[in-house]
Order: C-alpha cells, then sequence, then structure tokens
C-alpha cells in the first residue's frame, strides 16, 4: 500500500498533536514541519520523533512533489492563502476550523480546491468522539425518532489569555462554532436561522476586544426542529461538554466524560471527580481518529468525512450569529450571506 507523505505547517500546540498521531499510523511519513518560529526547540522535538527536515517557509512543503496532503494547523488568516497554494499544488488537504475569519474568503478556497480535485476536511474533531459518534448513530437509526429539540452546552474551565482574544475571531467563530457544527451533525438537518444573545460576566478584557465570554443561540432548523446552545468561557467544575436530542419517541443525551466512576457518599453528601480538564484530555481520541480516517481517504479515494462545505456552514452559521447579537433580532443564513457578499463588493 502506498506511503502517504505529509507536511504540517504551523508547529503549535495542535499542530505537534497532529504530527504525534499521523506518527502512529502506517502507511504515513512526515516529511516536513514548517512553523514561523522554527528554531532549536523545535528541532529537537522534530529530532526526536524521526522528522529530518524543518523549515520557517511553507513553501518548501508545498513546492515538494512528493508530499501528498498538508496539515494546515497555522494562524487562521492564513488559511485561505494556504489552501489555494496546496490545491494548485495537487495536494490533500487537512485544515483547521475555521477556514476563515471571511466567509467570501472561504468560498474562494473552496472553489479552489474543487477546481483542483483535492479532498479537503476540516478538523471539527469532536464529530469523532464516542459520545457524539454514538448521539449520531441513534438519531439516525430512528430510535428516537424525527429530532424536534438539540440542546448542546459547551463551558471551557478557564478563558483564554488576552493574546488569543484579540486574534481568535471571537466566542461564535472560536468557541460555538463547535456546537454549529455539532447540531448540523446530530440533527442531520440544515440550519436556517439564528437568534443569539451574549453578554461579558468573566472578565472584562472581552470587551476590550469587543468580544463575549457568555452566549446563547436559537437555532431553527430546516426540517422545523429546533436548537439550543449556551457557551461560557468559563467553568468553575471543569470542562462541560453535554448534548441532547429530544424527538417524537424519544431521546438520547450524553453527558460528561470523567477521569474515574467512582462517587464518594458519605454523610456531607455524593462527589465525584471533575469532569476532564480539558479539549487536550476530553477530544484526544478524537483527533486521533479524525486524522486516521483523513488518510484512509486519501489511501481508498473516498470522500472525507468533515468536507469543505461542513467548515462554510458553521462559520455561515457564526457570522449570522453575530449579526443577530448586534442587531437584535433573528437572522437568516442567507440574509447573513448576502450581506456579507454585498459588504465584500463595496471593499
Amino acid at each position: 500500500m502506498k506511503t502517504i507523505r505529509v507536511g504540517i505547517i504551523g508547529a503549535g500546540r495542535i499542530g505537534k498533536i497532529h504530527a504525534d498521531n499521523l506518527l502512529r499510523l502506517p502507511h504515513v511519513q512526515v516529511v516536513e514541519v514548517s512553523d514561523l518560529f522554527a528554531g532549536p526547540e523545535l528541532e529537537v522535538w522534530a529530532a526526536e520523533r524521526g522528522i529530518k527536515q524543518i523549515t520557517t517557509d511553507s513553501n518548501g512543503i508545498m513546492e515538494n512533489p512528493d508530499i501528498d496532503a498538508v496539515f494546515i494547523c497555522s494562524s487562521t488568516d492564513t488559511h485561505v492563502p494556504l489552501i489555494i497554494q496546496a490545491a494548485a499544488a495537487g495536494k490533500h488537504i487537512f485544515c483547521e476550523k475555521p477556514i476563515s475569519m471571511n466567509i467570501t474568503q472561504t468560498q474562494k478556497a473552496l472553489q479552489a480546491v474543487e477546481a483542483a480535485g483535492v479532498k479537503l476536511q476540516i478538523g471539527f474533531n469532536r464529530r469523532f468522539d464516542h459520545n457524539f459518534k454514538r448521539v449520531y448513530e441513534i438519531v439516525q437509526n430512528g430510535t428516537i425518532g424525527d429530532p424536534h429539540l438539540i440542546k448542546i452546552t459547551s463551558r471551557d474551565p478557564n478563558p483564554p489569555h488576552e493574546d488569543y482574544i484579540k486574534v481568535s475571531g471571537g466566542i461564535f467563530k472560536d468557541m460555538m462554532i463547535h456546537d454549529f457544527d455539532m447540531a448540523r451533525f446530530v440533527s442531520g438537518s440544515e440550519i436556517e436561522e439564528v437568534y443569539a444573545h451574549g453578554s461579558v460576566l468573566i472578565d472584562p478584557v472581552f470587551t476590550t476586544h469587543g468580544d463575549l465570554d457568555t452566549a446563547i443561540a436559537t437555532l431553527r432548523f430546516k426540517n422545523g426542529a429546533i436548537g439550543v446552545i449556551d457557551n461560557s468561557r468559563q467553568s468553575v467544575y471543569g470542562y462541560d461538554q453535554r448534548v441532547e436530542v429530544f424527538g417524537l419517541k424519544g431521546s438520547v443525551g450524553i453527558t460528561n466524560d470523567h477521569p474515574n466512576t467512582a462517587e464518594i457518599s458519605t454523610v456531607d453528601g455524593i462527589m465525584r471527580d471533575k469532569p476532564l480538564n480539558f479539549f487536550l484530555e476530553r477530544y484526544n481520541e478524537a483527533y486521533i481518529e479524525e486524522t486516521k480516517l483523513f488518510i484512509e481517504c486519501i489511501l481508498n479515494d473516498q470522500h472525507v468525512p468533515v468536507d469543505g462545505n461542513d467548515g462554510f456552514q458553521a462559520e455561515l452559521t457564526a457570522l449570522a450569529a453575530g449579526l443577530s447579537v448586534k442587531l437584535n433580532r433573528p437572522v437568516k443564513l442567507a440574509e447573513a450571506l448576502e450581506l456579507s457578499i454585498q459588504q465584500s463588493m463595496k471593499a
């Protein structure tokens, strides 16, 4: 079987996670890693893993005819040009979310991918989590009937650093975008309209950068179902990740993963350990699975499980949510797209 040769662009936390997961797989070779701040520390990290080529310039990866696929793990503002460049070079692409902060730029990237005929998978890793996959399977096999209500809770244990906040794109594009994708995934229907509300209740630094730290969004799906998502940047009891789908014949829901199932029962109450600390612990296996399936899709020439349209729809929903807060009313996704196109034409 052919060996898939991979180049990784961006060697921060997520880039290194993908590298380690790729190195677990048979028929995969990580040929080169590019990072703007590559230095001795990264060279040591790469040497320990048998990765021989480290560079500050991603052009080498793009121009190397022996590299079959690229993992784009760099900052969001680089995603579109890198996707277009990789597509033109005939390389399959795995790109972290979001594709961009500008929906019309995202469309340009997807057009380049389609024209080149390469594969593009977006890093919505939660779809590969064992809990969420089970919810999806139960809905798909009809056990609970047609979905009527979808409820998703996603709360981080601690707010991010200010340096991250000012470039994140805001709570809807950075955080709730995962939940918009999950809502589409488990409901089996497209999102048609969003009505979002948000506040700054945790740290005024979010106001400084025009962001929110607490938000809720009500979704209306094309099949008539209704969804509710709540997000918070600070959950004192740990990483809170829950979902429930209520349907005509029943419901299915999942709670948080914990380090163990031990419960302590005393006169003072019933206690257990907090949920797994954050996304690296909670979704470790999901990161491995999404990487494995991307490589398998290349080897077997199959459609990727999370494609460019999935990324586009989640971004468009996030855009509509931001507009909804600004306008203080529901916003249809079609309206959000039209407004974005008009603004792009005026620019």
